[in-house]
């Protein structure tokens, strides 16, 4: 098992440890395989029908053409053979990402029409997050399409290929009856490969075993077909997942994003699924039921923004958010036409118009403490002189200033002078 060591090396090894009495090469040799014949035994395995697929990829990999470059582009075969009937269904992909993991078992268990008891993959890392002989950890995405389908993951033992024998040998056809059958052809996408691959498959299940007396599809039709479990009644649907902590803010990020949770879960972890088109977010067991789900949005893919629902705000922020500019401005015109006006001016001049919500809600309640005559005039005092504060017009109500004459502006029209050295428009006649 050593890198290097061969049975002349351990000979040598030996006759160093062993010089008197020691058995030659040959000898050496003849003992050494009659050792290993009881090292390596194997236990025949029976397949039940309905039991187990068998999924993994080829080592040998085809390759399409890029259009645009004529470069050759090396696709993944992805590989399922159910247990007892050998009925084969095979596929190119972009790569072994879990996207294109996960969507292979989909197709599969369509083309299959039905659901194994269980899938036996080896313990690839789009599978398979911990890599164990007794418990591996199965990726959180495969696990919730194994739920979805009502079977379970049985990843193989680590470097045990005969835990998966079945598509072992289902790779070595698939390359021999499919990819051999390829090497002359040229292919430019993904779809255009797969469909001749269908049609090869086709072949390949339909072809008489001779050991069987009966193709794969014979088999699958008599042993299996019936006996798999039946597909649900709607197709995964492909989610990323990942774990969050709820900020101050009562939201969460997911792609630059940030989508809100219930304000009472400020600082719980939480499991956010990512679909195409919704974000769920889950409790921290993450089991996606409706008892468990506690947010529900349209994904967005806006950087930096934000989606909130009001259903996850408290109270008082729930009161904050229905106030608008155009609310405020309606509510000081009930006042007077210069409340209206300066609250427009402070609204306006603000870098953000929430910055000025509480300035002017504090004038607008200054009208029950002064009445509205009063609130009015201190308003048109304070846009004449250029206040822009709630501290202004409070200033100007508790010194009574709203009752002196209003201070001459820029634009009023000034009074004539009369003084010996101005000529007058007489002069230049």
């Amino acid at each position: 098992r050593k890198t290097g060591v061969t049975l002349r090396l351990l000979h040598h090894e030996y006759l160093e440890q062993n010089r008197v009495g020691a058995y030659g090469y040959t000898q050496f040799c003849a003992h050494y395989n009659g050792w290993k014949k009881t090292q390596s035994l194997t236990m025949r395995q029976v397949h039940l029908a309905g039991d187990k697929l068998f999924v993994d990829y080829s080592g040998k990999k085809p390759h399409i053409i890029d259009v645009e470059t004529g470069e050759p582009i090396e696709v993944e075969l992805f590989v399922a053979v159910l247990g007892a009937s050998n009925y084969t269904y095979a596929e190119v992909t972009r790569s072994q990402t879990v996207p294109d993991w996960v969507g292979s078992h989909v197709r599969a268990f369509a083309y299959f029409e039905g659901v194994p008891a269980a899938v036996v993959p080896d313990q690839l890392k789009s599978g398979v997050t911990k890599s164990c002989r007794y418990e591996p950890g199965v990726q959180r995405t495969y696990d919730e399409l194994a739920r979805h389908y009502d079977t379970v993951i049985f990843p193989a033992r680590p470097i045990h290929p005969r835990d998966k024998a079945k598509v072992e040998v289902g790779v070595q056809i698939a390359q021999r009856w499919i990819l051999a059958r390829l090497r002359n052809q040229r292919f430019f996408s993904l779809d255009e490969m797969n469909d001749r691959i269908a049609e090869l498959l086709e072949d390949l299940n339909t072809r008489m075993m001779r050991r069987y007396g009966a193709s794969r599809r014979d088999l699958y039709e008599k042993l299996e077909r019936s006996v798999l479990k039946p597909l649900p009644a709607s197709r995964f649907s492909y989610g990323e997942w990942k774990k969050a902590r709820v900020n101050i803010d009562y939201h969460v990020v997911f792609d630059d994003h940030f989508y809100s949770a219930p304000y009472q879960m400020v600082g719980d972890e939480v499991w956010i699924r990512a679909a195409a088109l919704t974000i769920e977010i889950l409790t921290e067991d993450g089991v996606p039921t409706a008892e468990n789900r506690v947010g529900s949005h349209a994904r967005s893919y806006k950087r930096g923004g934000h989606t909130t629902s009001d259903a996850h705000r408290s109270v008082l922020h729930l009161k904050h958010a229905e106030w608008t500019p155009e609310r405020i401005v309606r509510w000081a015109k009930t006042i007077g036409a210069n409340v209206s006006l300066l609250v427009e001016k402070i609204l306006a001049e603000r870098k953000h118009p929430e910055h000025g919500y509480r300035s002017c809600l504090g004038i607008i309640r200054l009208d029950k403490k002064y009445g509205p005559e009063r609130l009015d005039a201190a308003c048109a005092r304070a846009v004449a002189v250029g206040g822009r504060s709630y501290k202004h017009v409070e200033s100007i109500l508790r010194n009574g200033l709203d009752q002196a004459a209003l201070p001459k502006t820029d634009d009023a029209p000034a009074e004539p002078i009369d003084h010996e050295n101005v000529r007058g428009p007489d002069y230049y006649n």
